[in-house]
């Protein structure tokens, strides 16, 4: 019988963020800071509007591109926040969560060969997005030592004739590191300059601390050139409503619906219709959320300083990307020894990319509470190895 595989799927890794949560919920008594999940229930006026709309039988299919009503409130809300306007009727699309959208723009803008630049420690969709669309990804390694910021220098380095994409995957996932408006502009003209398109995903611009949160998007002549991505995931504790949006040009949201409508359809109806009141009359859970994270954010930095655990302050998103190059083993061993030893699992570095080598990703979308107990955790797994090794 023949191969019924495509070798390109065939070829694609699994996700390494995935394979940490299963074998963390495979055992007993484990804390698990692995996933990106909010440990927030979804508001309840926001669940109410989704009860709602059930009892009202709204069980229907939406347009392909979402409820008009939505995309509007999506628009008040860029403007609002991002200081970008888009017509809701030709500028805008509902998608299955962000990951969705990634999806179908990359496949909506790229030829076969056409290069995507990819900074990377970055989300683990956007390369196998840009394979399945047959482009190339471009990685660009990321450093520490610039808090893990795409600069200008990395960018011009990587860019080719071939170069159609770049993303620009801030606030990050999984650093915590954000751009600021002096290290946008300095992007934006480059990509003028080379005729760039941006794939920016903000899924997390509503989580930054003591730092404004800039789009690339309003930057001049970003806006025809920009495709953002947001959603209701991250910000409005709503991972499970799968839910998200892409703004941007006509001439690409129209390719991308065109996708969208042979592959999905629409996006689920409930969802929708409790995402108009997330964004009419959410800002003060988010601000509720965004104060609770800031909170656990300076705990880890606090517990990191007490364990002697270098870990460059993030300012975005809910991770912390700590260094453990000092103890000699690959991320992946590091992370495996901790969980066998302490019950304790976090996701290794090297799973978002090369330049993630040497690192940890440690979520605090989890309670103060247990936040407390994993640090202890991790601090007797250090003082162990370091004393192995005096």
């Amino acid at each position: 019988m023949r191969n019924p595989l495509s070798e390109k799927i065939v070829t694609i890794r699994p996700s390494g963020i995935r394979k940490f949560f299963d074998i963390a919920s495979e055992r007993k008594d484990v804390i698990s800071l692995g996933v990106g999940e909010p440990d927030f229930d979804t508001p309840w006026h926001i669940r109410d509007e989704g009860i709602w709309s059930l009892e009202k039988g709204r069980t229907f299919y939406t347009s392909n591109s979402g409820l008009m009503e939505l995309r509007e409130e999506i628009c008040r809300y860029t403007q609002r926040k991002a200081d970008v306007s888009y017509d809701p009727k030709s500028e805008v699309i509902i998608t299955v969560g962000g990951s969705e959208a990634i999806d179908i723009a990359m496949r909506a803008m790229l030829d076969p060969g056409d290069e995507v630049l990819i900074p990377q420690p970055s989300y683990v969709s956007y390369e196998p997005c840009t394979i399945l669309a047959d482009g190339k990804p471009v990685i660009i390694e990321l450093k520490n030592e610039n808090e893990f910021r795409l600069t200008a220098e990395e960018l011009k380095e990587a860019i080719t004739n071939r170069t159609k994409i770049l993303v620009m995957p801030f606030p990050n996932n999984p650093t915590g590191a954000i751009m600021e408006r002096a290290d946008l502009e300095k992007i934006a003209n480059i990509c003028v300059e080379k005729d760039l398109f941006v794939l920016s995903d903000e899924i997390y611009s509503e989580l930054t601390y003591g730092k404004q949160h800039v789009s690339i998007a309003s930057m001049p002549g970003m806006r025809e050139r920009t495709i953002l991505i947001n959603g209701f995931s991250k910000a409005f504790a709503m991972t499970g409503w799968r839910l998200g949006y892409a703004c941007g040009p006509k001439d690409i949201i129209a390719q991308m619906t065109k996708i969208h409508q042979f592959a999905i359809m629409c996006a689920p109806t409930t969802s929708q219709y409790a995402a108009v009141e997330a964004l009419k009359n959410g800002d003060k859970d988010v601000e509720m959320m965004r104060e609770s994270y800031d909170e656990r954010r300076r705990f880890l930095m606090h517990a990191f300083r007490e364990m002697g655990l270098p870990c460059f302050e993030p300012y975005g998103a809910f991770y912390v990307f700590p260094c453990i190059k000092e103890f000699g083993m690959a991320s992946e061993e590091f992370a495996l020894k901790l969980l066998d030893d302490q019950n304790l699992a976090v996701v290794p570095g090297s799973a978002f990319g090369g330049s993630g080598e040497g690192f940890l990703r440690i979520s605090y979308a989890y309670s103060l509470k247990n936040l407390k107990i994993a640090m202890e955790r991790l601090s007797a797994f250090l003082t162990k190895l370091r004393g192995s090794a005096s």
